[in-house]
């Protein structure tokens, strides 16, 4: 037991690799990294100031919305800006402290996207299959719980997998190849130096337990509402109907596809290669895409956006 705490502090700093190329090829990638954040950064601010600014948008559904999106922007933030940093450093170390931190923010924001990804969903489910109680259950000061709840709950769930990695005795290796500090990676250069198998057993169940849970929970919404739709008589009742749920519907497949093939099984070695292509989508390009899928496929958001664009 001596001996583990006498090495669990030998790496002090780790190397991310990034994305090693040639100098030319890393100027383009920095330039397309760096125009995406910048865009991602507008584009949800922007659904934010809208919902701010006009008071048709001051329903739940909106308000949801708005909070998604100022979301999307902490959680862009919590890795690109040291991505961007990365690029035009000679060490690309970043420390043992900073490590860990950005891995808790990193998934502590992460697993609150996904409990907004099911408020929002339980939000259609009581709008489309329950219209008229919809006003009196889903009030300001419950829209407001919820809220805090995801907050709240997304930062707690991940703390006890943050404080199993802090005790794991990194030894030696300390090259992650990645451009964060992901979970998997750090897992893995931890069992080069220990077998670890009831920290990855944890780390796997409690990941997999938040991905398939909200998953599930998600896919029986929406079929539930899939069903109510389909017996609706007009045309237009039900394109309506679909228009409110297509633009989430869209946002969740991009965002579980990507999670799922990385983190439900973290630090076991499968399909190490697209990893790191994995975690960029739904990390980096996932949050890009939300603000145009939400605007494109909404009448009230697109004018209210158009109407926020002319004020300023």
């Amino acid at each position: 037991m001596s001996k583990v705490r006498n090495i669990s502090h030998v790496v002090s700093e780790f190397i991310l690799l990034g994305f090693p190329c040639r100098w030319e090829i890393e100027i383009f990638l920095f330039s397309i990294f760096f125009i995406t954040y910048i865009l991602t950064l507008l584009g949800n601010m922007a659904i934010v100031c809208a919902v701010r600014w006009d008071r048709r948008l001051r329903t739940p559904m909106y308000i949801l919305l708005a909070n998604f999106s100022f979301l999307e922007i902490c959680y862009v933030s919590s890795d690109v800006p040291n991505t961007l940093a990365n690029f035009f450093s000679q060490t690309k170390t970043i420390s043992f402290a900073r490590c860990l931190l950005q891995l808790y923010f990193f998934f502590s924001l992460g697993t609150t996207e996904c409990l907004f990804l099911s408020i929002m969903a339980y939000d259609r489910f009581l709008a489309i299959c329950h219209p008229l109680h919809y006003p009196t259950i889903m009030t300001s000061k419950f829209c407001s719980r919820l809220v805090i709840f995801c907050w709240v709950y997304g930062f707690l769930w991940f703390l006890i997998p943050v404080i199993l990695v802090t005790q794991l005795p990194f030894c030696g290796p300390n090259v992650i190849d990645d451009f964060l500090c992901d979970l998997g990676p750090l897992l893995a250069l931890a069992s080069a130096c220990v077998p670890i198998p009831g920290t990855v057993l944890i780390c796997g169940t409690m990941s997999s337990l938040l991905i398939f849970a909200t998953f599930f929970y998600i896919t029986g919404s929406y079929t539930l509402v899939l069903r109510v739709v389909m017996q609706v008589p007009s045309v237009a009742g039900r394109k309506k109907a679909f228009s409110t749920c297509s633009s989430h519907l869209a946002v969740v497949f991009l965002f579980y596809s990507s999670v799922m093939m990385t983190y439900v099984s973290p630090g076991s070695g499968q399909a190490e290669g697209m990893q790191k292509f994995t975690t960029l989508f739904y990390s980096v390009f996932t949050p890009f895409f939300n603000p145009i899928i939400y605007s494109l496929r909404n009448k009230e958001m697109k004018d209210a956006l158009k109407k926020y664009i002319e004020i300023q």
